[in-house]
């Protein structure tokens, strides 16, 4: 095996070790590392919960002593800056590895080449950009959170064959897709930091938004709900959980102070941000709010609404449609307007990255071209 065919297999493996990560390590980034030597894994690590202790760090306290000469493999430049732990460059440096083979620069301005600066001039041999487009894919919340100050959104819709996501007015809610999708649905969640929805899915739907699968009960990702008006009921499921998992809700400057009240007696956390002049939330006035409380991935179970105005920002990186065999058969509401899903289809904005039977539903995936 050639030496860029190594690389590519031992990166492609600290990518997976790298998802382990998502949605329990922000607000830093979710990385995997591998340490090597003579087609030897020595050791392994991978970001952990909160964000440290870092990936290298844990794969050279596996390795101890046997990591000198070795060749380590990072999904992410090893960070150069002193934060809450010293600078992974300089663990590495001191380790007597002797070669890195890197995936993608860290554009974290504290970083931003310098780690890889720091190897070299150590003396280390350092590659860089290997399986660099599956490792940006696995690490784009923090990117996009450095650079353009907004975390990562996943946009998951669940259909009818006919397209429809719910009946007529005053309908029981649906029940669209089955207990397979359903399942997936969970897993998906637990990989996020956070489940963004809009009000009017709280008011028509009074969801949990919870990971409910054996041995993930523990993963409680924050819980956001768009309200500019603060309508919400306080009876709401979401708010009579807030007590066992984090909620917040973003409202608009005007909304009323006695409603916010009620919601903070409960444990709802409530920030503000603009409306336009249509009474409607800042968009990305609110996105940037979440990058500031350090979140990088979000899952957006919108509604049609919610759905449409990400996709007006430009603001959904990846789209997930989940679509049943069943139809609505009578009037409804829709999940996009067929001259929406021409502009998805057409492979001009989005690729479509993935489609699958989950049960008897199908999954169809796309992801932005950026």
């Amino acid at each position: 095996m050639s030496q860029v065919d190594a690389d590519e297999r031992f990166m492609a493996a600290a990518i997976a070790l790298a998802r382990r990560g998502l949605g329990v390590c922000a607000p830093n980034p979710a990385v995997g590392a591998l340490i090597v030597k003579d087609g030897v894994v020595l050791a392994r690590g991978w970001t952990q919960a909160g964000g440290r202790p870092h990936a290298e760090a844990e794969a050279l306290r596996q390795a101890g002593d046997k990591s000198r000469g070795s060749t380590l493999y990072v999904t992410l430049e090893p960070c150069s800056h002193h934060g809450k732990t010293p600078p992974c460059a300089e663990a590495v440096i001191a380790s007597g590895i002797a070669r890195v083979a890197s995936a993608i620069e860290d554009p974290d301005p504290r970083v931003a080449g310098r780690g890889h600066e720091l190897l070299r001039a150590a003396g280390l041999i350092v590659r860089t950009g290997v399986c660099a487009q599956a490792a940006l894919r696995a690490n784009l919340g923090h990117v996009l959170r450095v650079t353009q100050n907004r975390p990562l959104i996943t946009l998951k819709l669940a259909m009818t064959a006919d397209g429809f996501v719910a009946g007529g007015p005053n309908e029981p809610r649906l029940s669209i897709t089955g207990e397979a999708a359903n399942g997936a649905v969970h897993l998906m969640r637990a990989m996020y930091d956070a489940i963004l929805i809009g009000v009017g899915t709280a008011l028509a739907d009074d969801p949990l938004l919870t990971v409910r699968l054996p041995g993930l009960e523990q993963r409680r990702p924050l819980r956001i709900v768009l309200d500019s008006a603060l309508r919400i009921s306080p009876a709401s499921r979401l708010v009579a959980t807030a007590r066992s998992h984090p909620t917040l809700i973003i409202a608009g400057e005007a909304a009323p102070a006695a409603n916010e009240a009620r919601l903070v007696a409960e444990n709802v956390a409530v920030a503000r941000v603009p409306t336009d002049g249509g009474g409607r939330l800042d968009l990305r006035a609110a996105l940037g709010l979440l990058a500031s409380r350090g979140l990088t991935r979000i899952f957006c179970e919108a509604g049609p609404t919610l759905a449409e105005a990400l996709l007006r920002e430009d603001a959904a990186d990846d789209i997930i449609m989940l679509t049943s065999q069943k139809r609505l058969a009578r009037p409804g509401l829709c999940g996009f307007t067929a001259e929406r899903i021409n502009a998805l289809e057409d492979g001009s904005r989005y690729r479509l990255v993935e489609q699958r039977a989950i049960g008897d539903d199908l999954l169809t995936r796309r992801e932005r071209i950026s």
